[in-house]
């Protein structure tokens, strides 16, 4: 069923096209609502958080007391400082700032196409679809899972 899931996520497709040997359409979705509302979803993503505890922010967060509350809810807080930028350009000719943070993960959260464009009417089974998305996507920064693709999927 979650392989089923996955390639629904992954592919974008309607439920009534998913491929047969993946399973029936009505039994996947009444699996992916039982656990949505059972949770899971979530869960999966809290606890592929919980392998990533980084934290990157931009120098508009540079405060004390967001260290401290970072550190109070244990992540590892990577801040840049403010001026940081500017010394280390002056200092490395030919400095380029790291503005790709930010395009690289919606890139990432692109290649799950279900998520590209909602078409679904409840906003709980596109919050179960993201909540899945983001714990793949965690679970493969922590390097728990591979960049491995479902044998369904081609391309």
């Amino acid at each position: 069923m979650l392989t089923a899931i996955f390639y629904l996520l992954r592919t974008g497709c309607q439920w009534h096209a998913l491929p047969r040997h993946l399973g029936a359409p009505t039994t996947v979705h009444d699996r992916f609502q039982e656990w949505r509302a059972a949770g899971v979803f979530e869960a999966l993503w809290r606890a592929s958080v919980e392998q990533t505890q980084g934290l990157c922010l931009d120098k508009g967060y540079d405060y004390p007391e967001v260290r401290e509350i970072l550190e109070q809810w244990g992540y590892t807080a990577h801040i840049r400082t403010r001026g940081e930028e500017a010394r280390d350009k002056a200092c490395m000719p030919g400095y380029r700032a790291r503005r790709w943070v930010v395009e690289r993960t919606h890139a990432w959260m692109n290649r799950f196409r279900r998520l590209l464009i909602r078409w679904v009417k409840k906003v709980e089974n596109y919050l179960g679809m993201l909540h899945f998305a983001c714990a793949i996507i965690c679970f493969r920064a922590a390097g728990i899972v591979g960049q491995t693709r479902c044998l369904c999927v081609s391309g």
